[in-house]
């Protein structure tokens, strides 16, 4: 099964917590605050009024409280709007 996006909805998915603090200190579950950065997954047509400007494979930082939470085959979607990208993380 897959996911298409309709509009200008974008489909992430949420790259995992750290589980390690950069001084070494192992951070529990409990912790761990869910990263707002994700990796594009699938990407809408986009409308008239929006061009898409994220491809899949992108990594982004999406608003905190955006999105739809998505669970298929097991695995974990957010699905947002493409205003709720907020910036592509480029290396």
């Amino acid at each position: 099964m897959k996911l298409v996006p309709l509009g200008d909805r974008v489909v992430l998915k949420q790259l995992e917590a750290e589980t390690t603090t950069k001084s070494g200190i192992v951070l529990t579950s409990q912790s761990q605050e869910k990263p707002q950065e994700a990796e594009v997954i699938a990407v809408g047509p986009g409308t008239d009024e929006v061009k898409m400007e994220v491809k899949v494979g992108d990594k982004v930082i999406y608003s905190k409280y955006a999105g739809t939470q998505v669970k298929l085959e097991g695995e974990e979607y957010i699905i947002v709007k493409q205003n709720d990208v907020l910036a592509v993380v480029e290396a």
